[in-house]
């Protein structure tokens, strides 16, 4: 029987209605921290939600873009004039391109035998039989040979390989840095496209005609504040803006990312829409073993009827280019959902100043008397209006200022 009443009970007081009860408090506390976090729900809204981050607008944050990078410049080094073939890889290219700071030269590799470096595990040797016949060190250089053999002008002794010998280690040349480089320019063009507003952008300024275009690229350099729409940046400049030492980075490479921002409010004429560029050192500095940015090729020619190698190992600056973007436009749908969101979310205050009200405030049982009531049927004799102001003026109204009934 209890069972049946319990649901009885429930499911009579499933279809209730319940509606807020407007009471007015006197308490000066109460009504400084409700007005305090209506203030602060309100500009919450107001200075962040509408006006930095624009909730009133439709978005694209995922644009269609493309790269294009052309290193230009040329250099003296020794006796030789480099330009971008020697230097640049590639010359012309996408969104990343690089330039060769240093150089460490192997010259005149042939296919034959000799001394594997002492740097290898387990190269070192004194007999023959310290050497297993054709077994291969991926951390080596070739194919040993099973001979222990001297370790080219010095006393030791390593085992012999079959590869392309002088191996590196032993006949490299280091070359001075490229410091010129410092005044190499990079060509970034980029265009972006915006599907959804149908907005194409590009990052190069618009001229009256070709020929103007082509004086203004060949002598303008970027610069933030007067020339926004040029594409060429030196890499001095852009290794001084990612907080970069250019002559360690001649020493070591390195790996830089371009960042190119476009934030465009096209509630505005689409000229207002330009790019920002950043700069950062993406490459782990901290790690000695992989920092920096270096890679090997060889050029190969035949010398007395011998294919032979010059082997390169080139430490360089890397540039990848990094595309964002971000489109925002009046929409209504956005607007009415942020708007009825924020007047919903000022509905908070007054949650949090009853739950103050009912907790902590030594008049709490006073206040729950006249906050919450609950209505059987309908009366059968008037009752006082629902808005009660609870003051110290007439004998029909409670006092709850000190907590007692009149």
């Amino acid at each position: 029987m209890g069972l049946r009443e319990f649901i009885k009970d429930y499911f009579l007081g499933f279809w209730d209605y319940e509606t807020p009860k407007v009471m007015v408090v006197k308490n000066i506390t109460l009504g400084v921290i409700y007005r305090t976090v209506q203030f602060l729900v309100i500009t919450y809204f107001i200075w962040y939600v509408f006006i930095s981050q624009k909730a009133y607008q439709e978005s694209e944050t995922r644009p269609e873009s493309s790269v294009y990078t052309l290193m230009k410049g040329s250099a003296v080094h020794g006796d030789d004039v480099l330009d971008t073939v020697e230097y640049a890889r590639p010359s012309e290219g996408g969104d990343v391109i690089s330039t060769i700071l240093r150089r460490e030269v192997t010259y005149d590799q042939k296919q034959s035998t000799c001394a594997e470096s002492f740097q290898v595990a387990n190269a070192n040797c004194t007999t023959d039989s310290d050497c297993v016949p054709g077994e291969v060190d991926f951390d080596g250089h070739g194919r040993r040979t099973g001979r222990c053999v001297q370790y080219y002008n010095h006393t030791f002794k390593t085992c012999e390989i079959q590869s392309w010998c002088p191996i590196e280690e032993y006949a490299v040349v280091r070359e001075p840095p490229l410091t010129e480089a410092i005044n190499f320019t990079v060509f970034i063009r980029n265009s972006i496209h915006f599907p959804r507003f149908k907005v194409l952008r590009g990052n190069i300024k618009d001229a009256s005609n070709k020929r103007n275009m082509h004086r203004y690229l060949n002598k303008c350099h970027y610069d933030e504040e007067k020339e926004p729409y040029c594409p060429n940046f030196r890499l001095g400049y852009i290794a001084n803006q990612a907080r970069e030492n250019f002559s360690e980075l001649c020493r070591t490479g390195g790996v830089i990312g371009v960042f190119i921002n476009w934030k465009c409010n096209l509630d505005l004429d689409p000229s207002h829409c330009k790019p920002t560029y950043s700069f950062r050192r993406l490459d782990l500095r901290k790690d000695q073993a992989s920092s920096g940015y270096y890679y090997r090729f060889a050029k190969y020619y035949d010398k007395d009827g011998v294919e032979s190698r010059t082997l390169i190992k080139a430490y360089g600056m890397r540039l990848d280019v990094i595309v964002h973007g971000h489109a925002g436009k009046f929409s209504p749908i956005p607007t009415i959902i942020s708007t009825v969101t924020a007047m919903t979310s000022v509905g908070i205050c007054t949650i949090i100043c009853d739950w103050i009200m009912l907790t902590f405030i030594d008049k709490n049982e006073v206040y729950s008397e006249r906050k919450f009531d609950e209505i059987v049927k309908e009366p059968t004799v008037s009752i006082p209006t629902e808005l009660s102001y609870i003051n110290s003026y007439g004998s029909n109204h409670s006092d709850l200022s000190e907590g007692v009934p009149l």
